[in-house]
Formats: C-alpha cells, structure tokens, sequence
C-alpha cells in the first residue's frame, strides 16, 4: 500500500541543527509529515511532505465544533540499528475508538500503518539513540470540511508528526488533589483522546502550579470522593505492597502503557487491584505510612514517579527507597521497548 503514498522530500533538512544530546520534549520537528485527507465518503491522497503549516478556512469546523483527536506514539533505535515500535496497533485502535466518538470517520488500519512506517523509514535518521530519548509521534485527525452549522464536518484530515525528544517530565513531581474541577463526567468523552479534554485541563492544572505543584490529581466529577487520573495520565497507588489502579470508564483513558504495566506487573508476582480509590484512603494511608508510592503511567513519561502531593492545605511526602515498583516496572517497558529484553507479549513491531 505504501506505493500509493505521494512523496515529496524537503529540500533543506534542519536535522544538523539538532543537538541530539539535549533534547526538549516534543518541540523540535522532524523534516517531513504523513497527510490524507478524507472527502466525498472516503480516506484518500496519502502524502508526505515537507513539514509545513496548513491552511484551512475560517469556517473550518474544528475551530468551531472541536472535532480533533490525537495519539501519542514512540519510535526507538535498538543497538543494531533497527527502528522498534511499541504496541501500535493498540494506538490504530483507540484513536478509531476516539473518532467514533466524535463522529470523525474512522481510518483503515493500511493507511494508518503504510503512513506511519513510510514516514518513519524516510525520517530514519531523526530516531534518537541516547538512552531516555525517543522519536515521539503525534497521529492526529480533525475537521477540515466548512461551515458554521453545528453538525459533524464532510472533510477531515489525518496528520502524522514526529518529533525526537527527551524526558517529558525531569525531577520530582508534586501534585494537588482536586476538589472542584472535573476532568471528564459520565456519558462524556474522558475515555477518548480528544484536544478539548485536556483543554479543559489548563485552568485547573495553572491554578495548582502557582500553588507550587506541578498536576492534578483529577477526582470524579460527581463527589470528588475518587482518585481518577493523574494530569494527563493514568494514576497507580502502592499500599504496602499492593499496586491499585482505577478501572477504565468514560471518564478514565484506556492507557496503552497502564495495560502493559498491569499485565508486567501481574507476570513480576505483584499484587495488583483494579478498583475505585477512595482519596480518603489516599491521605490515611500517607498518614500511617502505608502508602509507599504513587505515579503517572502514560506514552510520553512512561512512568513518572509521584514525590508528594497536597490536599485541604495539607502536604504529604512519599517515602524515598531503592527499587520501587516505578523503577523496575519502567525499566522492564523501556528495556522491551528498546529491544534489551525478550519481548513475550509481541508488543514490540521492528520495522
């Protein structure tokens, strides 16, 4: 299929002016990106091109109606040199899940798959090979039809970007229950990754940073009795030795890296729960010195360690100890993703 695909090669490559040693997150673009467009009824004229803004018109539905969906993506560079995917078929499938959602026309899984491979194959050379860095890919799908009738667009496109980047979150992250704002409510779109959730997120994470803390704890939307997720990723709880997680929901992402840690975890003899977490069992267990972790699973940080977090004016501090369930659980996902470890699930996919 990857013979349909148009190519257009940039004719000045900025990848000499990268230093690859310090890598921001998700800010410096590779050379070319992955464009279809779908129109009358069907996904066609698959591209890649240089990197470039686009034009829409004004009255192009998502900047009125907010029909936009996104994954989150890594390529990585084993030791020989080849170019390693994780799971990304898991990543055709819930973006499809997202588009269904909001009514944006689902993609086959040839078009997706050939563009993302073709374009990895002609911006090779952008797949860092520094421990901790990754080339992040950015799949993502909106309205491009027009007017300013408030129903689903005619017109949409699907864009892959990339961008080689390091650590998504560096040093300790502080976080702040919330008690008042709501990530997602029931019968919404929390389990789909729409732009417009984590729009909504800004305003309530900026008040917690001039606060002091760096997220959110999100809770539900109805009692704020239940911890939910952690900013923009899913949220794991260690009480003495078991690990707790929140079950999926409308509210709650279905997070390709939570399945990989749940299923990593269960295979490594740990105690594993899937059930609501009450934030009163939260505080009472950091009060008695029970709770031993808690940390942030999702593409961009893998996993990303909680050091404390605040509650009704009230700090905690987790403990600091040597080999902890974040430390080895990351290490296990990163050494699969990298090609360092047998893979016995077949979620790694060489190209």
């Amino acid at each position: 299929m990857s013979s349909n695909i148009k190519i257009e090669l940039t004719k000045n490559s900025k990848i000499d002016t990268v230093d690859f040693n310090n890598l921001p997150f998700g800010s410096i673009l590779s050379d070319h990106m992955f464009v279809c467009d779908y129109k009358d009824g069907k996904w066609q004229n698959s591209t890649i091109q240089p990197y470039a803004p686009i034009q829409l018109d004004p009255s192009a539905k998502i900047f009125h109606y907010g029909q936009s969906i996104f994954e989150g993506m890594k390529a990585y560079k084993d030791t020989n040199n080849n170019t390693l995917l994780f799971r990304p078929l898991d990543n055709h499938k819930r973006l499809n899940k997202s588009a269904e959602r909001l009514v944006i026309p689902q993609v086959p899984e040839d078009i997706f798959m050939d563009g993302l491979k073709k374009l990895l194959e002609i911006d090779n050379a952008w797949i860092p090979t520094q421990d901790g860095s990754s080339l992040y890919i950015r799949p993502f799908m909106f309205a491009s039809g027009n007017g300013f009738h408030a129903s689903p667009a005619d017109e949409y496109k699907l864009i892959i970007c990339t961008a080689p980047s390091g650590a998504y979150f560096s040093g300790k992250v502080k976080v702040l229950i919330e008690e008042k704002y709501a990530r997602a409510a029931n019968g919404g779109v929390g389990f789909a990754k729409a732009g417009g959730n984590y729009a909504a997120q800004f305003y309530p994470t900026q008040l917690a940073v001039e606060k002091g803390y760096n997220q959110v704890i999100w809770t539900d939307d109805n009692t704020h009795e239940y911890i939910e997720e952690a900013g923009a990723m899913n949220i794991f709880v260690r009480i003495n030795d078991t690990l707790i997680t929140s079950p999926t929901s409308d509210r709650i992402l279905d997070g390709i890296t939570r399945k990989s840690i749940l299923q990593l975890a269960r295979d490594k003899n740990i105690n594993v729960e899937v059930r609501k977490i009450t934030v009163t069992e939260v505080v009472t267990a950091a009060k008695d010195g029970s709770l031993k972790e808690m940390f942030g699973a999702g593409t961009a940080a893998v996993i990303s360690p909680i050091a404390g977090f605040g509650f009704k004016n009230e700090d905690f501090d987790l403990p600091e100890f040597e080999n902890t369930f974040a430390s080895q659980l990351k290490k296990y996902i990163t050494d699969i993703q990298t090609n360092k470890v047998e893979d016995p699930y077949g979620w790694r996919v060489t190209l």
